[in-house]
C-alpha cells in the first residue's frame, strides 16, 4: 500500500503525486512507495506512461535529513545509499516511460529521483541541484554518475562542488530538462506530452527504453557502487555529522576536515 504516493489513471497515463509534507523528502518509505508504484505500473496493461509530480511547494527538496539522525554506522549509510540507487535504477529500467514534472525545487535526492526518470519538464524558476556538500556529505543515490550524463563532467563538478542549484531555464540550456512550462500549466502540459507518447505502440516505446539502457557502461555501475561506499564513509565522518547537525539546528556548519 502506497503511503506517500497517490495515483490516478486517465487516458492510459498514471499520474503519481508525491505528498510527503512539508518538502516531499525522499525518505526510505518514499523509496519503497516508488518501487511499489513501478511494480504496479509494469503489471497494468492499461498504463502506458507515468507522470510524477509533487504536491505543495516542491517536486522534492531532497533526502529526509531527519531520518539521517538514526544512522550511526558507515554500513547503515552505505545501505541507505544503495536503497536509493536500487530504487532509482528500477525507475530508469521501467519498461514504460516515466516523466517528472518539476516545480519549486528538485534538490539532492529529489533531483536524483528526477534524473532517473526518462524525461523531465520544469518551470522556469524551479531550482535543480545536488547541494549535499553543504551538509558535509556527497550525493548517494547515483547523483555523481547520472548528473554528468546530462550536463557534462565540468558542469556537474561545478554544481556539486559549489552546491549552487541552477534554474529550470538553465537546466534546459544544459540538457538536464526536456522543456519548460509555466507554473500554472506544468502538469497539464506535461500530460499533453505523455498523451502523445501513450498514443504510440507500447511495444515500440518499450523497445526504445530497453535500447537506451544499453548506453550505460560497466563504468557507470562501478561508479555507483563506489559512490555508496564513499557515502557511508563520509556520512560517519566528523564533518558529516557536523553538517547534518548544523542543518537541523539551522546554523552554518564548521568543517574540520575530519
Amino acid at each position: 500500500m502506497l503511503k506517500f504516493l497517490s495515483v490516478r489513471v486517465e487516458d492510459h497515463i498514471a499520474v503519481a503525486t508525491l505528498n510527503h509534507a512539508p518538502a516531499n523528502a525522499m525518505s526510505s518509505q518514499v523509496m519503497h512507495d516508488v518501487t511499489e508504484l513501478i511494480d504496479q505500473v509494469e503489471k497494468d496493461d492499461n498504463i502506458r506512461v507515468v507522470v510524477i509530480h509533487g504536491e505543495g511547494r516542491f517536486f522534492s527538496a531532497g533526502a529526509d535529513i531527519k531520518e539521517f539522525t538514526s544512522v550511526t554506522e558507515a554500513k547503515q549509510a552505505t545501505e541507505l545509499a544503495q536503497l536509493g540507487q536500487v530504487t532509482f535504477e528500477r525507475v530508469e529500467k521501467c519498461s514504460k516511460p516515466v516523466i517528472a514534472a518539476i516545480h519549486g525545487a528538485a534538490l539532492g535526492g529529489g533531483l536524483e529521483f528526477a534524473m532517473s526518470c526518462h524525461m523531465r519538464f520544469a518551470t522556469e524558476s524551479a531550482k535543480l541541484g545536488l547541494p549535499e556538500l553543504t551538509l558535509g556529505l556527497i550525493p548517494g543515490f547515483a547523483g555523481t554518475q547520472r548528473l554528468p550524463r546530462y550536463v557534462g563532467k565540468a558542469k556537474a563538478c561545478e554544481m556539486m562542488l559549489t552546491s549552487t542549484p541552477i534554474t529550470g531555464a538553465e537546466a534546459l540550456k544544459w540538457g538536464l530538462v526536456n522543456g519548460l512550462f509555466s507554473e500554472e500549466s506544468l502538469l497539464d502540459d506535461t500530460l499533453k506530452v505523455a498523451k502523445q507518447i501513450a498514443g504510440k505502440s507500447p511495444a515500440t516505446t518499450r523497445a526504445v527504453l530497453e535500447l537506451l539502457q544499453t548506453t550505460k557502461s560497466s563504468h557507470y555501475y562501478e561508479g555507483v557502487q563506489r559512490e555508496s561506499q564513499i557515502f557511508g564513509e563520509v556520512f560517519t565522518s566528523e564533518d558529516g555529522r557536523e553538517g547534518v547537525a548544523a542543518f537541523l539546528e539551522k546554523r552554518k556548519p564548521s568543517f574540520s576536515g575530519r
